[in-house]
């Protein structure tokens, strides 16, 4: 396992009064023992306990070459694995389960009166992958500049006639030769006015000269995601009024990274690029908050949000991708990752944000 990440874990533990938890999400149990399980519907669970008698339960479908410096309990198909699991908890302690561990075992456990009371021990995870070690860093790094390249070359093979869906597949074709062989999240390829919806699900909409392209893409590079937004105009100059919108939400990127550093506030970064579009009139057409944390997932614990007053703290890695989305005519997101620091911040992705018209 990893050992200063589980110390952690247990010093945690111990300060919130829990001997025992159960981390049954994949991405958390890679976060501490550096092996990843897709369990399916079935049992995959690390059993931590501040005694040090920590067990990892797992259907022997699932290989375990590796040594991985925990007591690994097999179980087959025809097997209770709750019942094992139950034979190695403190009955008169509580214990800690994920957030998202399915309803049936923990109702089973809870049946067996296994523990003494139950809590959501998903906090204690999640809050310590929020700030990245040194591995964590450079693997984060290296997958953002994977993905700025992903990114250029897509825009320098844009093409009238061609549509979102070509692009979005050519997207995981140039992301293997980056050696990225999955994906963050599907990609969004989207011709104005398809931008206007945040999250447009890419179609056959072909591309026309006059038209804005937002490119929002993310490739996972061993096990940790990059995530990047670009909106660029094709064919001709964009008008004087989406020029506007382009500038606006640029600024508002800008406004935000430059908040960035250890103290500050989730929601004054956002205040800072949501208070900028305000002033400018488009306020109601920034429908999204302002970011949210990544690493293992795209979508790791943590947002930078209006409501989110926790302060920033030193190696977390968070988006910055505000934008605004004028229905039936045009939206625009420029979205960057950035990693804080003591005195502020380094962006991660390095892909201009100048207003581009690609003339072919």
């Amino acid at each position: 396992m990893k050992e200063n990440r589980v110390n952690k874990v247990l010093e945690k533990m111990k300060n919130e009064g829990l001997k025992q938890i159960l981390v049954s999400a994949p991405p958390a149990i890679f976060y501490l023992t550096g092996k990843w399980f897709h369990p399916g519907e079935r049992m995959v669970t690390l059993l931590l306990k501040t005694n040090g008698e920590h067990k990892l339960i797992v259907n022997k479908l699932f290989p375990v070459e590796e040594e991985l410096g925990v007591d690994l309990v097999w179980y087959e198909d025809t097997d209770k694995p709750v019942e094992i699991l139950a034979s190695f908890l403190d009955k008169s302690e509580r214990i800690g389960v994920d957030k998202n561990w399915p309803a049936h075992f923990l109702i089973s456990l809870m049946d067996m009166n296994a523990a003494s009371g139950y809590v959501n021990a998903s906090p204690i995870i999640d809050r310590l992958r929020m700030i990245k070690d040194e591995e964590e860093k450079e693997l984060m790094f290296i997958s953002s500049e994977k993905n700025d390249r992903v990114i250029e070359r897509l825009i320098s093979e844009l093409e009238e006639g061609k549509t979102e869906k070509y692009y979005a597949e050519r997207v995981k074709e140039l992301y293997e030769e980056e050696g990225v062989f999955e994906f963050s999240f599907s990609p969004i390829v989207a011709f104005s006015p398809n931008g206007a919806d945040p999250h447009h699900g890419t179609d056959n909409t072909a591309l026309k000269k006059g038209q804005s392209i937002v490119i929002d893409i993310g490739g996972v590079y061993k096990s940790y995601c990059s995530d990047m937004t670009r909106t660029v105009f094709f064919g001709c100059e964009p008008s004087e009024e989406d020029r506007e919108v382009y500038e606006v939400v640029k600024n508002a990127n800008l406004n935000a990274i430059s908040m960035v550093k250890e103290g500050v506030k989730f929601s004054d970064i956002d205040k800072a690029a949501r208070d900028y579009i305000e002033s400018k009139g488009y306020g109601k057409y920034f429908t999204h908050r302002t970011g949210h944390s990544i690493g293992i997932e795209d979508h790791d614990f943590g947002d930078v949000s209006s409501v989110n007053h926790e302060e920033v703290k030193e190696g977390m890695i968070f988006s910055i991708e505000p934008g605004i989305y004028i229905p039936g005519r045009i939206g625009v997101r420029i979205e960057d990752l950035v990693m804080v620091t003591k005195d502020g911040c380094k962006v991660l992705n390095s892909v201009t944000k100048d207003l581009l018209v690609i003339e072919k």
